[in-house]
This record gives C-alpha cells, structure tokens and sequence, in this order.
C-alpha cells in the first residue's frame, strides 16, 4: 500500500469518526455503558437496603392466614369467615418511635379492623394504638386511635384520612418518650399525649412493650356502630405491610436472666442509631410548625374527641383534657399568693 493510500485510509478514517453519525454512536453508548451501571448499582443499594420484615416480625396467630412475600419484604394478613391472622415484633421496646407502610382492606371492608399498635403484658398493660375501621365501598376509613395506661383506655380520638389508604402504601408512625407520645400519618402529627403525671395521669414508662399488627372481624362495633355487618361474599380480605423501621426505638434487654430496666437516654449505645435518639428522646413537645399541622389535622379530619364527650362523661372530664385550664388556674392562684 502506498503513502498516499494511508494517508487517504488515514484522512477517511478521520472523517468517519469525527462524523455527527459516529458520534451519536458513541454517546448512545456511553449512556447505555452507564444505565447499566446505575441500574446495576441501584439494584445493589436496593438489595442491601431491603427491610426484611422477617428478620424482625413473627406471624403469631391466623393458621396460615399471614405470610411473608418478596423474599420477605412484605407482609399480607388475611380476614375470612374462620379467622384473621396477626403478627409481632421480635424485639420490646422501652420508648421509641416505630414506623409501617400499610395498604388497608380495599372496597367493602365493612367490620374489618387494621391494626398497628404497642402493648405490653399483664393486667395493668399499657397500649398505644393505631386501629382503622373499614366501611361499605365508596365511605371513607375511620382511624381509630387511643392511649392505654395501667389497663385503663377510654381515650379515644377518631379520624378520617385525607387521602385513599388502600390505593397504595400509607406510613403511621408512633414516637413514644419520657415526654410525650405522638401519632404520625406520613409524617404529618395527628394527636399528641402528654405525660401529666405531675397531675396525676398516669403515663406509659415503665413496662417494655411489643410492637403488633393484625386484622380481624369486629362487626359487633367497628362499622357504625355495628349497624353494618361485614359482608362474607366480599372476601377473603387482605391487609399489607411493609417498611417497618424500629432503628430509633430502645430495646428492652435481658442479660443472663437478668432485665435491663434503665431505658435508653440520648445518645445511648442501646439504639442503632444514637443521634437520631438524641433527637427524639430529648423531645419535650413539638415545634410550632408541627403544632399547626396538628392543629390542621384536627380542625379538618378528627371526627371523635373523648375530651369533648361530655354526655358519656357526665360526671366531668378526664383531668388530661382540661390540663390547660387547670394550668391556667394554677398560675392565676400562684398570681395571687405573690400578690398578697
């Protein structure tokens, strides 16, 4: 081959790869070198990010009526005519906050009740609840809420949701301190319970409590009432779990027998993750920010307040509902004795 013929191989060479055509080439390549590593490396953070709800969650009731799916990533209790099926947490906690996505009962759950909730053992129990309370198609959930403290409940505060619950998955969460316990929908506070021991209202704090879950039939209350009946027909009914996060909640311990009864203190070794526990184990009361979502939440979707129910307690409120008033009262007499 002669030099003229190189140069000229050499010159057409040049050419085809500085074309518009090749370089389109070479950038479809590029991108699609890369999606495949993004692809690759997304499916790696999924994989090793994945909440196995199996490695923390026992399915405890239902004769099969609650299994695990998605290697375990997923949850589904069933409701039929025989039974329903529960589950609960590995782990108990002594303060936390504790979260799960749900997808509640689709179309008519009339008599169906969802739960996710904290409880802990004996006759004196303590319980912080999430209940939702399906309906006939087309009516909207009641979420049910309430507060137990030494077996005594009766501190009910109903909802309806802003949004379709069973369209897709809905995160409710609890965060239970020294302070406080306040429920989330999405991270959107929707009550709040203050520890009032100073006046004389007991409050959860020293009993460990387990995290549970079911779904069950309770058509003798939970449908206006019990007026509506759950409809067999309609079923097996299906509730679904998922994400459920328990990393900035204290784990009640024991040790050769021994029970650890000193809960976790900001910062501590006892959470997965300390500063995060700094956060909201040091919480004495939401900002203000928060407060007017709260205020929100319960101006617009609250449907039950018991602390306005003065017909069923007619022989005067609990103290915590009128906690304000009484503070008020207090000041004013406290006024007064520096006054005189």
């Amino acid at each position: 081959m002669s030099q003229t013929q190189i140069n000229t191989s050499a010159t057409y060479n040049l050419k085809e790869e500085t074309s518009p055509k090749w370089k389109t080439k070479m950038v479809s390549h590029t991108l699609l070198v890369m999606s495949l590593i993004l692809f690759l490396g997304l499916n790696t953070f999924l994989v090793a990010h994945a909440n196995y709800l199996n490695q923390n969650i026992d399915i405890t009731w239902g004769d099969g009526r609650g299994n695990f799916q998605n290697n375990g990533t997923l949850l589904n209790l069933t409701l039929d005519q025989s039974s329903g099926s529960g589950f609960q947490s590995k782990a108990e906690y002594l303060y936390g906050k504790v979260d799960m996505q749900i997808k509640l009962v689709p179309g008519n759950s009339a008599g169906t009740v969802t739960t996710f909730y904290l409880k802990s053992q004996g006759l004196t129990w303590d319980e912080i609840d999430f209940e939702f309370l399906g309906n006939v198609s087309g009516d909207p959930y009641i979420l049910h809420t309430n507060v137990y403290t030494q077996g005594k409940g009766d501190r009910e505060q109903q909802f309806y949701l802003w949004f379709d619950p069973t369209a897709e998955f809905h995160n409710y969460s609890i965060l239970w301190n020294p302070s406080h316990i306040v429920f989330y929908v999405d991270g959107k506070p929707i009550r709040e319970f203050k520890n009032l021991e100073a006046m004389g209202v007991a409050y959860p704090k020293s009993q460990p409590m387990r995290m549970y879950g079911s779904l069950w039939n309770a058509d003798d209350w939970a449908t206006r009432g019990g007026l509506v009946k759950t409809n067999w027909s309609e079923g097996p009914f299906v509730a679904s779990f998922m994400n459920y996060n328990s990393e900035n909640a204290c784990v009640w311990s024991t040790d050769n027998g021994t029970t650890t009864t000193t809960p976790c203190s900001p910062g501590d070794s006892s959470s997965s993750s300390s500063t995060s526990t700094s956060e909201w184990f040091s919480q004495r009361g939401m900002d203000s920010s928060s407060r007017k979502v709260l205020k929100w939440v319960q101006k617009k979707f609250m449907v039950y307040n018991y602390c306005k129910d003065k017909k069923r307690f007619w022989q005067g409120l609990p103290v915590e509902c009128d906690a304000k008033k009484n503070n008020k009262n207090k000041n004013k007499n406290k006024n007064k004795n520096i006054k005189s």
